[in-house]
């Protein structure tokens, strides 16, 4: 019996560890095959401390509760539980054998048996979940869907086995050692040692030859299993997660969100004034990501948190961030034996490597080399256009994955393929990228459209907005406000853009604004692919304010659309364009708590607040417009189920407002039915994009009877002007006093 266990044990892990040392090697060759990328090994200390935390402190993971909890036992467990390994190879040759120093340490042991059972209980909670989630149960729902269950299936049940495994041994070794009474070292073992208490020694032995034989090589199936197969995420991560997150692209910690990278070529950003001949713009094959890319496709757990949060997959489209990732894994990891051999296709489609270099290359991988990035089924693409088109850009895949995967920037890289050189986006957006290019705006309008709104807000108040340079100077301003198009060209975002503007007189706020001089920032254009269009209105912008702001005591700017206070503040220091930017949430919580402005009239009503994504996720600033209606008298604030970092998108981002949205339900009715299931009288939100989508929605369903017609849909700045504009209602001492009076 012992002979038979120690030759299969040391025999199948012989297997084992040279399958896992195999792929271990050939998964960091395929990753080298990335392009490289600047910016990812700087500020080490601060990069081990995000790895450390975000893995042993699973802070991603621990935002989904009991999820995370589990998970966090089977990660430690897998890695505490290892030196339980080492003491099964040495069981096998002795039976009693303990691991030197901590064998008979009371607190190693005591540790051992906590670990053991809390891994059997987290693999078994997250069995339970997957199986009450499974797509069979939840459909398009579950998190779950077009995840690999057979993988999952074969990795909950080494773990579970070998937990089990485990504790056995525990109860066995007890009763070896004569051990007859709870003790600290068998705290949870104890039934097992006292249900093996009544076996002969010979009997114990055995068992012990056995259950060691049995744990090990379930182990080592698993290593040769894996060993066997690079692309199974579900088991790989738990090696290449620590890298993936190591090699984050915020040392700090942050997520991948915020400001798009350049657009480099070579790990070089590309000068779009003289670009380099073979200068490669943006991502049409697999090798043309970044090693970070493969390394993110590598490291995809298939867990699905991307996917539940969603709004395209939510909506019945085709985009589910999870299965995009896993597409490119699947793809990338065919192609690799083709790719490693040398082979290539510069832009010509002329093959890079010789016969000779491909003369053992897999017919399979040659095949697959073939196969274009994006297109259709008919065309055997690996990404469907209406995948890549189908995002919004909203972050919340990013926000939600445990181990940084940056799916926007991906999928922004493959657009930028199909826009510049393709020339191959929806149609609707071709009218957006002219009026841009021509007219400064996505309207294509008149220039001169710009002050419109500043001579209506005249004739109604008789406020004069200033214009910098010609009724205020630079060195007077306190900020500058940029209204952004949708601000002053489109009638809803008028509408906050006129409020803000009272607001800031009111205040005594001195800010003035470019009025014609001012452009589109070019968000929109960037995130549909169209780069070189946004470096154009960049670059013009950047000068325009640095001339305008050269004077000014501070290079401030305040804005009331998001995606221009994003790509101000975090996009335009890439052509060095500084400057110091804040939402208008901020300054008027700010105007607040100076006493600069008083809400005192009440706003009567049951208001529900939308965080806009480039204002929430993209840069966390989630207080300001609660603050705003938590002062406002009246309102009663309730927030939806998808709020926050949760926060569900409204279908305009990534371009998306310029396009139609023909598959599945539109995104802006699924987040207003969320809204309406709360009967509010006001919808709320601070961003002028996410007010056009959900007017449009609210006035179809109040043509359709489903909203009622006094349910409004403003801007915070809107509840605000409405409070302060208000008479101060009177005390009820003056009330009364009033009424003795009469």
């Amino acid at each position: 019996m012992q002979l038979a266990a120690i030759v299969i044990s040391l025999f199948i892990s012989v297997i084992g560890f040279a399958l896992l040392g195999r792929t271990a090697a050939y998964i960091y060759s395929f990753v080298k095959l990335g392009q490289p990328v600047r910016g990812r090994t700087n500020a080490a200390g601060k990069r081990l401390g995000t790895m450390l935390t975000e893995t042993v402190g699973h802070t991603r993971m621990l935002r989904w509760g009991i999820v995370g909890a589990a998970h966090w036992f089977v990660m430690v467990g897998f890695g505490a539980l290892i030196l339980t390994l080492v003491n099964a190879y040495g069981q096998l040759f002795t039976p009693e054998f303990a691991l030197w120093g901590l064998g008979h340490w009371d607190p190693f042991e005591v540790f051992t048996e906590f670990m053991g059972l809390m891994t059997v209980l987290g693999i078994l909670v997250l069995i339970v979940i997957r199986q009450l989630s499974h797509p069979r149960r939840a459909g398009r729902k579950s998190r779950f869907g077009g995840s690999n269950f057979g993988q999952a299936y074969f990795v909950e049940f080494v773990v579970g086995s070998v937990g089990v495994c485990i504790m056995l041994l525990r109860g066995l070794e007890g009763a070896l050692a004569g051990v007859d009474s709870y003790e600290p070292g068998y705290w949870v073992s104890y039934p097992l040692v006292s249900a093996f208490g009544g076996l002969s020694e010979n009997s114990l032995e055995n068992l012990v030859y056995l259950v060691a034989t049995i744990k090990i090589v379930i182990s080592m199936t698993w290593a040769i299993t894996i060993g066997l197969t690079p692309t199974m995420g579900v088991a790989w991560h738990r090696f290449l997660a620590f890298f993936n997150i190591y090699f984050k692209r915020n040392a700090d910690g942050t997520v991948a969100l915020g400001a798009l990278q350049p657009m480099t070529s070579g790990g070089e950003p590309i000068d779009f004034e003289d670009p380099a001949d073979d200068a490669v713009f943006g991502v049409s094959q697999v090798e043309h990501f970044s090693w970070k890319g493969l390394l993110d496709f590598s490291t995809c757990t298939e867990c699905g948190r991307c996917q539940s949060q969603c709004p395209a997959w939510n909506t019945g489209k085709p985009l589910s961030p999870k299965l995009l990732i896993m597409s490119l894994r699947e793809h990338a990891y065919a192609k690799a034996p083709y790719l490693l051999a040398g082979g290539g296709k510069d832009e010509e489609g002329n093959e890079k490597a010789t016969p000779e270099q491909l003369a053992k290359v897999p017919a399979a991988a040659l095949a697959e080399a073939e196969r274009p990035l994006i297109g259709t089924a008919e065309e055997n693409g690996v990404i469907d256009p209406d995948v890549l088109w189908s995002c919004t850009t909203c972050g919340a895949c990013v926000e939600q994955c445990p181990v940084d995967i940056e799916h926007v920037d991906h999928i922004v890289d493959m657009r930028r393929y199909q826009v510049l050189i393709e020339s191959a986006f929806p149609s609707e957006a071709a009218t957006m990228l002219k009026g841009l290019e021509n007219k400064g705006n996505p309207w294509g309008v008149a220039t001169k459209a710009r002050l419109d709104w500043v001579k209506e807000l005249k004739k109604t108040t008789g406020i004069e907005v200033p214009i910098v340079g010609q009724d205020i100077e630079p060195a007077e301003l306190e900020y500058l406000y940029w209204v952004g198009c949708a601000g002053a060209l489109a009638d809803g975002p008028k509408k906050t853009t006129k409020a803000f503007a009272e607001l800031l007189d009111i205040a005594g706020v001195k800010y003035g604004i470019l009025g014609k001089e001012e452009s589109c920032t070019g968000d929109s254009a960037r995130r549909l692919g169209s780069e070189v269009v946004f470096q154009m209105l960049a670059a013009q912008n950047v000068e325009t304010l640095n001339a305008a702001l050269e004077d000014a005591p501070k290079k401030r700017i305040v804005t009331t659309c998001p995606h221009c206070f994003n790509t101000l503040a975090n996009e335009y220091p890439q052509l060095d364009g500084h400057f110091e930017v804040i939402h208008h949430t901020q300054l008027l919580q700010h105007l607040i708590d100076e006493g600069r402005l008083l809400p005192v009239g009440p706003v009567d009503g049951l208001v529900t607040y939308h965080d806009p994504c480039y204002l929430g996720r993209h840069n966390k600033v989630y207080t300001p417009p609660r603050e705003i209606i938590a002062r406002v008298p009246g309102l009663r604030n309730e927030e939806m189920h998808r709020h926050k970092e949760r926060g569900f998108c409204c279908g305009a981002g990534g371009a998306r407002m310029w396009m139609e949205e023909r598959i599945g339900k539109r995104i802006n009715n699924e987040r207003m039915d969320e809204a309406l299931s709360l009967k509010p009288d006001i919808v709320s939100t601070a961003c002028p994009f996410c007010l056009v989508m959900f007017t449009d929605s609210i006035n179809a369903k109040k043509q359709a009877g489903e909203a009622k017609e006094e349910l409004q849909v403003v801007d915070v700045a809107q509840l605000l002007l409405q409070s302060v504009k208000q008479p101060e209602p009177p005390a009820e001492e003056d009330v009364l006093e009033d009424a003795g009076a009469k």
